[in-house]
């Protein structure tokens, strides 16, 4: 796949991929199964996160260990459309759907023997969890030490604490068991496709509606720096227009091999 460098660590496989100028980290995603959605008890559920359901994907991907920073963005597009620019470390915003769908492309072109992507809904549920089945990747609870959000709001009956009113550079906080940084605040991260309507049946590799039209709705998925923390729950699920750009919306990109294996990690 056009790797600079790869190895294995205590999250799993890594690889470095020289984007324009910048290296990006991508971490292998292997197939496996987990439960999509959230429980009915959990704090701050909406409808539309069930009902629960498993979902298995059946082929592995590298995925991007942070959201696509304003330096590698820069590095392919030759400009910068972010309003918070104070570090080349900070997450690309203020970008559409289709604006990234741009990015993929020249990618692409810069890497040859790959296809660049977003996850899909699915896809990105299952790399946030990393595993596990708690509210958030770490547990059930959240402060503003562990993700950026708008912390004078709390959930459950956890702290309020630093609001921080912008972005932060991608590889602030820890990373989850698999070794993704702020899957949880800081921008909503794009998905490739719509919101399906959950019905409980199990699925295998689902995609929701992907329309052409400048409004047709994609998942967006994570939180941001100006959401509540409820929001930033791994199963909470919101969507936007596909033409539309805000301050709060970035995203990270898979990267799968166009030979060997259809979408092999290894």
């Amino acid at each position: 796949v056009g790797a600079c460098a790869w190895g294995d660590d205590r999250f799993g496989l890594w690889m470095d991929v020289v984007i324009g100028g910048p290296v990006q980290r991508f971490r292998g995603i292997e197939p496996g199964e987990f439960v999509m959605g959230s429980p009915e008890g959990e704090v701050e559920r909406e409808e539309r996160e069930g009902p629960q359901h498993l979902v298995r994907l059946t082929e592995g991907f590298w995925l991007a260990e942070t959201a696509c920073s304003q330096g590698v963005w820069e590095s392919v597009m030759g400009s910068n459309p972010s309003q918070f620019k104070d570090d080349p470390q900070n997450p690309v915003e203020t970008v559409s759907w289709d604006d990234v769908q741009g990015f993929l492309r020249e990618v692409e072109k810069r890497v040859p023997g790959v296809k660049a992507d977003l996850p899909t809904e699915a896809e990105w549920e299952y790399a946030c969890r990393g595993g596990g089945e708690t509210a958030f990747s770490w547990g059930d609870g959240i402060d503003p030490s562990r993700a950026n959000y708008e912390g004078t709001y709390r959930y459950a009956d956890g702290p309020t604490g630093e609001y921080r009113e912008k972005t932060v550079p991608v590889r602030s906080f820890d990373p989850n068991a698999w070794g993704l940084y702020q899957m949880h605040g800081n921008v909503w991260e794009w998905c490739s496709d719509g919101m399906r309507e959950y019905d409980g049946a199990s699925q295998v590799d689902p995609r929701g509606p992907t329309g052409d039209g400048p409004n047709a709705p994609r998942a967006l998925r994570g939180g941001s720096w100006n959401a509540r923390p409820a929001r930033l729950r791994a199963a909470f699920r919101n969507d936007w227009p596909r033409g539309e750009r805000l301050v709060l919306q970035g995203f990270r990109f898979s990267l799968r091999s166009t030979s060997g294996p259809e979408g092999s990690a290894e």
